[in-house]
């Protein structure tokens, strides 16, 4: 395709509204593809969505932060407290120290967290540090959560301890330990609806270490309701992270795929109408066989019996759709092209067999199968969601398809989690329509028979 020819389709390309919007769509898609990967690289996306320390500081199945923003709420948010910025009491005895150590907040929601979490580490204690908790509320109201032998890492949830939510009155302790016991004592019936007492908070450890050197660094982590922009799923993974990465392997999957049916298709159908005879007849049995073949119950063998790894099903998505229904529609449009007066002309030059498939058959449709390359690029994407939703995507990959299988096997709809769905099914929406609103711009610039409709 000459300079002219390109800036000329580009022009009649601009007159149509849905071709821009479509490429907006699709450059912001690319955007976001490239961004990710180079603000999150591969290797570490995955370690993260395999987990780690990191999850431990998110809540279980929070709803993203801007939903409750625009519903006007107060949801809590995650707090952390750090032992590093409190100020620590030290004292010393012979064969040891006992440390005093305040992790205190302020609690201004409007709402309880969702749980109640207290990280400690204790490295190169040569016998096992002991710690005592005291809880102090705003109001006055002291309360004694138990001892603990500290191990090298330990955690501690308060949220499920059931003997401290008995002395609460029944009332979970991340919701009795900051709930508004205003003329009731410690061990009378709380309210149905209790409602959050805030201000400053205290939680007091009283730590004895049996040596002069080792320390401890303890973390409280109050979760919230709510968090980020996309919200965490039931392993408290950042959805987030799932959407983003999703990006560029939904783009990579669809294009590659694309572009491995659509150029090897063409070939083959090319090489069937110049060379005629028995290659041609080998080329159509093959593809009236393979159109019989339903594709997506062969992925499923495929990633059931051997692996499910996404190159894998890519090279199989490839394999089945080389010789697909585009061939017959490709050997339509060549027939006539063989036969025109230039490939007599080039015959008579002496080209050779390979130059004429090249250099004067394929040119002629690549204007016309422009449009179809791009309208498949949401096909392939669909069906590397589709086999994620059924279970048979690749297991490492963070995808939008991954999102769909885990939220339909946590319920996420009945459960109320409407966050967990919604967004990977609007990105591959968008997709979708992104490309296809090009795909159908394109087809009515390059197929002179659309463009009076």
């Amino acid at each position: 395709m000459s300079a002219v020819t390109q800036r000329r389709a580009w022009r009649e390309l601009a007159r149509y509204p849905s071709a821009l919007v479509g490429m907006t769509i699709i450059l912001l898609l690319i955007g976001v593809a490239i961004t990710t990967m180079v603000a999150i690289p591969y290797g570490e996306a995955l370690e993260r969505w395999r987990g780690g320390e990191m999850w431990q500081r998110y809540p279980v199945n929070a709803s993203p932060a801007w939903m409750d923003r625009l519903s006007g709420g107060n949801a809590a948010r995650t707090l952390v407290v750090a032992s590093r910025d409190a100020e620590i009491e030290e004292a010393a005895f012979p064969g040891g120290r006992r440390l005093r150590i305040p992790l205190e907040f302020d609690y201004a929601y409007g709402g309880f967290p969702s749980e109640i979490n207290l990280f400690l580490n204790a490295e190169g204690h040569a016998r096992t540090p002991f710690v005592r908790l005291l809880w102090q509320a705003p109001d006055g109201r002291e309360i004694p959560l138990g001892g603990y032998r500290i191990g090298r890492q330990e955690r501690i949830s308060l949220s499920q301890d059931r003997g401290l939510e008995r002395r609460l009155g029944g009332l979970a302790p991340h919701i009795g330990l900051l709930a508004d016991h205003t003329g009731q004592g410690e061990q009378s019936v709380t309210p149905a609806a209790p409602e959050v007492l805030e201000g400053r908070y205290r939680l007091l450890l009283d730590a004895v270490l049996f040596d002069e050197q080792a320390g401890l660094e303890a973390e409280l982590v109050l979760y919230g309701r709510v968090h980020g922009v996309a919200g965490t799923d039931h392993q408290r993974r950042d959805l987030s992270l799932a959407l983003l990465w999703g990006t560029p392997v939904a783009l990579a999957f669809g294009l590659i795929a694309a572009v491995g049916t659509t150029l090897t298709t063409l070939v083959i159908a090319a090489v069937g109408v110049w060379y005629r005879g028995w290659v041609d007849a080998v080329i159509q049995r093959l593809t009236e066989v393979n159109m019989i073949l339903p594709v997506l119950p062969i992925l499923v063998m495929v990633g059931t019996l051997y692996s499910t790894s996404i190159w894998l099903m890519l090279g199989v998505v490839v394999l089945l759709g080389i010789f697909s229904a585009g061939i017959k529609t490709y050997r339509a449009m060549l027939m006539p092209i063989r036969e025109a007066p230039y490939i007599e002309a080039a015959l008579a030059y002496g080209a050779s067999d390979l130059r004429i498939v090249w250099r004067y058959m394929l040119p002629r449709i690549l204007p016309v199968l422009i449009p179809t390359f791009v309208t498949l690029i949401p096909t392939f994407v669909f069906l590397e969601a589709s086999l994620a939703v059924l279970g048979l995507g690749d297991p490492e990959l963070p995808t939008w398809g991954k999102v769909l299988n885990d939220a339909q096997s946590q319920s996420a709809l009945y459960n109320g989690y409407v966050y967990w769905v919604v967004a990977p099914a609007i990105l591959l929406m968008l997709t979708g329509l992104g490309f296809a609103m090009l795909g159908f711009a394109l087809d009515r610039v390059f197929n002179p028979r659309l463009r009076s409709l």
